[in-house]
C-alpha cells in the first residue's frame, strides 16, 4: 500500500489503520502484567525531557540491590506481574565515579554485568525480565540475552539534529538502530518506537518507521514498535515545549499500523493519554506493560490505568483485554532461535497453549474458584468472526467440521470463546438432549509398577520413580474381585481396570483377571484395558494382536478404556511418552477392538506441552476411525494435572491446561465428533464439581462414574477426592439447570438393580 501523508486526511489514514488491525489481530488487545524495575536513574546522557535520570546527590543509592529486587519481585508476583521490566540510564559508571565506586564494591566492573545478576534475582522469584538497557554491542546483548525474555530500545527519532538530544550521544539513531540489528542477529526479541513531539517531523517518523520496517524484514526480531506521545514535565528544558496535537499523535500511530510488517504488534501507552480508548482507532494492538504495584518511574505522575476499568472500556468498543507475556506468542513457536534454555520454565509456568498468560488463576486438579466473568459475551452489533459462522453452516449442511476451522476454534480468545461455546452446547442439545448422564462404577487401578517411564506420569512406580509420591503395589487376584463384590454391592453396574505395565506380567495375566471377574460377577460389565496393556500383552504372548483381543472378549471384557491415547500426534508423543505405543499403534488396537465387537471410548490428555495443531490432528484420526467402525461410545478430555509430574518438575510443561483451553477441547469435541460420537464426558476427578458443572454447558453431557476410588490423578497432586454419589452428581446436574439419569457403559437405561449374593458369597470364598 503506497502511503502519501500529504494527500491521506486524518481520518482516512486512521480509517485504513484500524482496519488493517482488525484483518491482522481481530478484537484482541493485549497487555503485559509487569512491575517497573528501576534499577539504575543514573546516567551519562542528558535529554532535555527526561526526569527519569537523576543526578547522584538525588539518590540515596546509584543502584538497587539484588535484596530489592527479589523483594519487588515477590510482591510483584502477588499482584500478578510476569513481566519484570528493568529501565535505567546508559552506562552511569563512565560519567559518575559513585556509580563506579558502587559497581567495584559489588564485584562487577559494568553496570551490564550486575544488571545480569539483578535479572536472574527476578527470574529465580517467577518473573520474566524485559530489559531496556539502551544502546549496546554485540557482546553485551550476549551477555543479556540468557536472563531476558527479551528487550528493548526505543529508536526515539530518525532526525540526528534535534536539541533534546544535543548532551545525549547514546541516542543517536545509527547507534540505537544498530543494537536492533545486533540483536537480531543474536536471536533477541526486541521492543523499539518513536516519542512523537520532541521536535521531529512527520517525514522523520516515516524514515523511522522505514529503518525499523527493514530491520523487521530482515531479522524478524521486531516484536512491537511504541508509538509514544512526549509529554512536558517541570524542570526540564522541555517545560515549555508543547505535546503533539491529538490529530498529530493518531496519525503517527495509524502511519505506524501502515508501514510496519504485519508481523509488529503496534504499542501506545495508555497512561499518557486523556482516552486510552481513542487509540484504538488509529490501528495500535498492544496496551503495554501495566503495573497493579509499581508506578511508571519515567512517568511518575501518569497511572497506570485500572485493568478491570480498561477491560469494561474496550469491551463497550467491541475489543476484549488479554494479558501476555514479554515476549509475544510468535516467537515461542521457535523456541530455540529466540529463548534461551534457562528461561523456558518460567516461561512454560506462565504461558497458555497459544503463547499468552494464563488468564485465570484455575488450575486442573485442584479446588479453583470460577471468575465471576469467565469469558466476555460479544457486545451486541459486533459479527462474529467468518470462520465462525463457516463452521456452523458446514454442520448445519450435514458435513463434518474442516480441520481448518477446528483449528481456528481451538485458538479462539476473548469473544470469540464464548462463540465457540454456543455452537457446542447447540450441537449437544440437538444431539442428546438436556439430560445429564452417569455410570455407577468402581475404578481399580491394580498396579503402579511399570516399565515404561512416560514423562507426564506421576503415578507409575519404576527404579527412577521411588522418589514420587505413593509406595509400589500389586493387587492379588483376590483383592481385586473384593473390590469388584464392593462395588458390585453399592450398586455399580460397571468396574475399570487399569495399571502399570508390570514386568512380570504377560498376556495371560489379562485374560485371567477378566475370566475371574466375569466368572464371580458374570453382570458387571468390565470396562478395562488400555491400548497399550492389550498391545503389549499380545505382544509377550507372540499371539496376533487379532487373536488376543477375541480372547479377552472371550474371558469376559465388554470395552476398552480410551487411555494410553495422551495426544495422538507422534512428534509430541516423542517427548511425553517416547517407548510407549505410536498413534498407529494406538488406533490399530482401537480398530481391531471394534471389527471383534468390542467397543472403546477416545481420551486426550491435554494442557502439557501440545500446540493447538496436536490436539486438531488427535481429533481427526480418532473420528476419521469412528466414522469407519462406529465403536467408540464418548469422548473424554483429561486435562493434565502437573503438580508432581516429572516432565512439570523439570521445567517442560505448562501447569495443566487454561479455563479457556479446557473449555474449547470439550467444546471442540462435541463439534469434531458430531455425527461420529455422541457422548462428551467431563472427568469431575480433575476439574471438581464446580468446574464439571460448568463444562455441562459447553457441549457435554456425561459426568463419567462415580469411581468409588482413584489412584492415577492424585499420583499428580489432584485433590478433588476419589468417589460421588448419586446426589453429589443429582447436584452437578441442577447447578447445571439440568436433570441427571443413570446409565450402562453404553449409554443404554439401567436395568433393574442386580442382585448381588451369588457374588459377595463367591468373593468371600475366594478370600478364605
Amino acid at each position: 500500500m503506497e502511503i502519501n501523508p500529504t494527500r491521506w486526511s486524518t481520518e482516512k489514514l486512521l480509517a485504513e489503520a484500524s482496519n488493517v488491525r482488525n484483518q491482522i489481530f481481530g478484537t484482541l488487545i493485549t497487555y503485559s502484567p509487569k512491575a517497573f524495575f528501576p534499577f539504575t536513574m543514573l546516567c551519562r546522557d542528558s535529554c532535555g525531557y527526561c526526569t527519569f535520570a537523576k543526578a547522584p546527590a538525588r539518590l540515596q543509592r546509584a543502584y538497587m540491590t539484588t535484596a530489592e529486587v527479589s523483594e519487588l519481585a515477590r510482591t510483584a508476583r502477588e499482584y500478578g506481574a510476569i513481566e519484570a521490566l528493568f529501565t535505567l540510564g546508559e552506562r552511569p559508571e563512565e560519567r559518575y565515579p559513585r556509580a563506579k565506586a558502587e559497581l567495584a564494591a559489588l564485584g562487577f566492573e559494568s553496570t551490564v554485568e550486575y544488571l545480569s545478576i539483578a535479572a536472574a534475582r527476578a527470574i529465580e522469584e517467577g518473573l520474566l525480565p524485559h530489559i531496556n538497557a539502551g544502546t549496546l554491542s554485540t557482546e553485551e546483548l550476549a551477555h543479556l540475552r540468557p536472563v531476558s525474555a527479551s528487550m528493548g530500545i526505543m529508536v526515539e527519532s530518525i532526525n540526528d539534529t534535534l536539541a533534546c538530544h544535543r548532551l545525549a550521544p547514546d541516542k543517536a539513531p545509527d547507534r540505537r538502530l544498530q543494537t536492533l540489528r545486533d540483536a537480531g542477529s543474536l536471536g533477541i526479541a526486541m521492543t523499539t518506537g518513536l516519542l512523537i513531539g520532541i521536535g521531529d517531523s512527520e517525514e522523520d517518523r516515516l524514515r523511522g518507521l522505514d529503518e525499523i520496517r527493514k530491520i523487521a524484514e530482515n531479522y524478524g526480531n521486531i516484536q512491537e514498535v511504541i508509538i509514544q506521545n512526549f509529554v512536558p514535565k517541570p524542570a526540564t528544558q522541555m517545560a515549555r515545549v508543547p505535546p503533539p496535537s491529538r490529530e498529530e499523535y493518531l496519525r503517527s500511530i495509524a502511519l505506524a499500523r501502515l508501514l510496519l510488517p504485519e508481523t509488529v504488534n503496534l504499542q501506545a501507552p495508555p497512561n499518557l493519554s486523556e482516552d486510552p480508548s481513542e487509540l484504538l482507532g488509529a490501528g495500535i494492538n498492544d496496551l503495554g506493560g501495566i503495573s497493579r504495584v509499581t508506578p511508571d518511574h519515567v512517568n511518575p505522575e501518569k497511572p497506570w490505568p485500572a485493568i478491570d476499568d480498561l477491560t469494561t472500556a474496550l469491551e463497550r468498543q467491541g475489543f476484549a483485554l488479554v494479558p501476555r507475556l514479554p515476549i509475544y506468542p510468535t516467537y515461542l513457536q521457535e523456541p530455540a532461535r529466540w529463548i534461551d534454555d534457562g528461561l523456558l520454565p518460567t516461561i512454560n509456568y506462565h504461558r497458555d497453549q497459544l503463547g499468552y498468560a494464563r488468564e485465570h488463576l484455575w488450575f486442573s486438579g485442584e479446588p479453583s474458584t470460577l471468575p465471576s466473568r469467565v469469558f466476555p459475551g460479544r457486545p451486541t452489533g459486533t459479527p462474529p468472526p467468518g470462520w465462525l459462522q463457516e463452521l456452523r453452516d458446514e454442520l448445519d449442511a450435514g458435513h463434518e467440521a474442516p480441520v481448518e476451522l477446528l483449528t481456528m476454534a481451538g485458538s479462539a480468545k476473548g469473544f470469540d470463546v464464548m462463540g465457540v461455546i454456543e455452537l457446542a452446547d447447540d450441537l449437544r442439545r440437538k444431539t442428546v438432549g438436556d439430560t445429564v448422564t452417569y455410570v455407577a462404577n468402581r475404578n481399580i487401578n491394580y498396579t503402579n509398577i511399570c516399565t515404561f517411564k512416560c514423562r507426564f506420569c506421576a503415578f507409575s512406580k519404576g527404579p527412577l520413580s521411588l522418589n514420587l509420591r505413593g509406595t509400589p503395589y500389586l493387587l492379588s487376584l483376590e483383592e481385586i474381585l473384593a473390590k469388584v463384590g464392593d462395588a458390585q454391592e453399592h450398586g455399580a453396574t460397571e468396574v475399570c481396570l487399569q495399571g502399570g505395565i508390570h514386568p512380570t506380567f504377560d498376556g495371560e495375566y489379562y485374560l485371567n483377571v477378566a475370566r475371574a471377574i466375569h466368572t464371580h460377577f458374570p453382570t458387571i460389565h468390565l470396562h478395562g484395558f488400555s491400548a497399550l496393556e492389550v498391545f503389549t500383552g499380545a505382544q509377550r504372548l507372540g499371539v496376533e494382536l487379532r487373536d488376543y483381543l477375541r480372547a479377552l472378549r472371550d474371558a469376559g471384557l465388554k470395552s476398552l478404556p480410551g487411555t494410553a491415547a495422551e495426544i495422538l500426534y507422534d512428534p509430541v508423543r516423542a517427548t511425553l511418552c517416547p517407548d510407549k505405543l505410536t498413534t498407529a499403534e494406538w488406533l490399530e488396537v482401537h480398530r481391531t477392538a471394534h471389527e471383534v465387537g468390542l467397543r472403546s471410548n477416545v481420551t486426550i490428555m491435554f494442557g502439557s506441552i501440545e500446540e493447538i495443531g496436536a490436539v486438531i490432528e488427535h481429533l481427526d484420526v480418532t473420528r476419521t476411525l469412528g466414522r469407519q467402525t462406529h465403536g467408540f461410545t464418548e469422548f473424554v478430555p483429561l486435562p493434565f494435572v502437573h503438580m508432581a509430574t516429572p516432565i512439570y518438575r523439570l521445567g517442560k510443561a505448562r501447569r495443566g491446561p487454561t479455563l479457556r483451553e479446557t473449555v474449547l477441547v470439550h467444546a471442540l469435541g462435541r463439534i469434531a465428533y458430531h455425527g461420529v460420537i455422541d457422548n462428551i464426558q467431563v472427568s469431575w476427578v480433575k476439574l471438581g464439581v464446580q468446574g464439571a458443572a460448568f463444562l455441562l454447558g459447553c457441549g457435554a453431557n456425561d459426568l463419567g462414574g462415580t469411581l468409588m476410588e482413584e489412584s492415577i490423578s492424585h499420583a499428580a497432586g489432584a485433590t478433588h477426592g476419589t468417589s460421588l454419589t448419586p446426589e453429589e452428581f443429582e447436584a452437578v446436574a441442577h447447578a447445571a439447570g439440568r436433570t441427571l439419569v443413570q446409565r450402562t457403559t453404553f449409554y443404554e437405561p439401567v436395568p433393574t438393580r442386580m442382585q448381588t449374593s451369588r457374588g459377595i458369597e463367591q468373593v468371600q470364598q475366594v478370600s478364605r
